[in-house]
């Protein structure tokens, strides 16, 4: 006997609006950098609401141009509950295209990877369900936003 293989359904989309990085320099394991999380939108179909002005990535890029991506935001549903968002990931492609993300250039997103897991939280008992639920994400960076869609894994 086997566990099930898990599934993936499409939970929402978020469209993160960013500010400019603030660079730190390099640190232990690369360079550092903060990336401020200002606003944007949550498409369902579970999820529908705004991105709250607050919450950061924090990532460490590596010499070969990866990111490691950690980040920390929070959204507010149409219907009022707050849901806290953890999402933890890797964004990596060839050096170039790497170079031109870091531009804010419009990079087609099939030519990076950029996938992340992430933890959702609520005391909201009509999102509860997402204190119990696993997220994988994929996403793509926007000169001045990321979009990610989250799926749950069933």
């Amino acid at each position: 006997m086997r566990a099930p293989v898990p599934g993936l359904a499409l939970s929402f989309s978020l469209r993160v609006d960013l500010a400019a990085p603030i660079e730190i320099g390099r640190g232990r394991a690369g360079g550092r950098r903060i990336i401020p999380i200002i606003g944007g939108a949550a498409l369902g179909p579970d999820i529908r609401g705004e991105v709250l002005n607050l919450g950061a990535d924090w990532q460490t890029v590596f010499d070969d141009g990866a990111a490691h991506l950690d980040t920390r935001y929070a959204l507010k549903t149409g219907d009022g509950a707050v849901i806290e968002i953890v999402n933890i990931g890797t964004r990596h492609g060839p050096p170039e295209l790497m170079d031109r993300l870091a531009a804010c250039e419009e990079v087609d997103p099939a030519t990076y990877y950029m996938r992340t897991a992430a933890r959702l939280e609520t005391g909201d008992a009509r999102y509860r369900w997402v204190n119990h639920m696993l997220f994988l994400c994929a996403g793509l960076r926007r000169a001045s936003a990321v979009e990610i869609d989250y799926y749950k894994v069933t």
